[in-house]
């Protein structure tokens, strides 16, 4: 069976009908594209795609389909894969040094984000409850329910791991009063923040959140953890022990694995999250043994299908629509990333998790906001 053949049975099975009339069937634009996929795998499937040798109408429900029928376990190892897996074996590739290309790669587009995002610029999944209607709404409605979660106080102080362009430190700030500081490695993401909360108790440090000193009454972290990488979960933990008072609460929100892994897809890896990996409940629950309570555990994970979505209608709508091969490319790579991991979510393959935890549990107990 030629390699093309393998591929469309292999879709037929998910529902998805090469060259069919669905908005999620695929259109083939260049026939090498099935030797691209098989050598490749995903990191083949996404870089045909940003070089138009495929297109779909549908692409989230495309992923969501594939992830559904569990199609990639089908597909076999590409090297690429395997060297992948060597080095998050043998070597800490979230080191202090190497942390820093998740800021030259991943938060290097700030035209990109500021296009995609909403006003707040929150590169976090969203929340979405009855009556929230746009991704203006639903980030909001996600940032008072972090306040809410940890209780936070005016005049207290909050450290905000990985704070990107200040969204959940400028809200705590404005609606909450509360005092706020931040670290991220990205030099640009510091430079808006101070710029957009000058008149505000907000701090922004560009540092590795390794290196921070100081304490804080409670701590927060949004989109951060799926950087640290496993070798760094217990340090991570640590860090947050030991800047936060006995009497704080910790919010952590992370996307989350089913299984236990050191990699993640070798496109998102090379193109979008360069040494990312998402934790799985096992992980995590090793890494915050005799360092953190468990007090409560909310799964929002569906809520970041409609985020992702709507922030690719907003990047779709304000990028820029005459373009040269170059900005084709990235336009499409943006597309991809931003539609491939809508699909993911709408699999329920991946999960969004909100953490609260407590250095000793709340005496009186806590009360559960959503």
């Amino acid at each position: 069976m030629s390699q093309e053949a393998q591929l469309t049975s292999l879709l037929a099975q998910a529902g998805i009908t090469v060259n069919g009339p669905n908005p999620w069937d695929p259109q083939i634009n260049n026939p090498h594209v099935w030797n691209r996929i098989f050598a490749q795998g995903s990191l083949g499937l996404g870089e045909a795609y940003m070089d138009g040798w495929w297109d779909v109408e549908d692409m989230a429900e495309f992923f969501n389909l594939i992830l559904k029928a569990n199609i990639e376990k089908h597909l076999r190892i590409t090297p690429n894969l395997v060297w992948q897996h060597v080095q998050a074996r043998f070597l800490n590739m979230q080191n202090l040094a190497r942390s820093q290309r998740v800021a030259q790669m991943h938060y290097n587009e700030t035209d990109a984000y500021k296009a995609s995002l909403d006003k707040r610029m929150t590169g976090s999944c969203g929340y979405w409850p009855e009556g929230v209607t746009n991704v203006d709404e639903a980030q909001e409605a996600k940032l008072d329910m972090v306040c809410r979660k940890i209780g936070v106080k005016p005049g207290q102080t909050v450290f905000d791991i990985g704070c990107g362009w200040g969204a959940f430190m400028g809200f705590a700030a404005e609606k909450y009063g509360a005092n706020c500081v931040g670290v991220t490695v990205s030099p640009d993401q510091a430079e808006y923040g101070r710029a957009r909360y000058k008149d505000l108790p907000v701090e922004f440090q560009v540092k590795d959140y390794r290196e921070f000193q100081g304490k804080t009454d409670h701590v927060v972290s949004m989109g951060m953890f799926e950087h640290v990488g496993h070798k760094n979960f217990r340090t991570y933990f640590e860090v947050a022990r030991r800047v936060i008072s006995d009497n704080g609460l910790f919010m952590l929100h992370t996307i989350g694995s089913p299984d236990s892994k050191e990699t993640i897809d070798p496109w998102l890896e090379k193109y979008i999250f360069p040494g990312g990996v998402l934790p799985s409940l096992t992980q995590i629950g090793k890494a915050i043994e005799n360092l953190f309570v468990v007090i409560d555990l909310h799964n929002i994970g569906p809520h970041y299908d409609k985020t992702l979505v709507a922030w690719y209608e907003n990047f779709d709508r304000n990028w820029k629509k005459q373009r040269n091969p170059e900005e084709e490319r990235f336009y499409r790579m943006w597309k991809y990333y931003l539609l491939c991991c809508a699909g993911a979510f709408r699999s329920r393959a991946i999960q969004v998790w909100q953490f609260v935890l407590s250095t000793n549990g709340v005496p009186d107990g806590y009360v559960t906001q959503r």
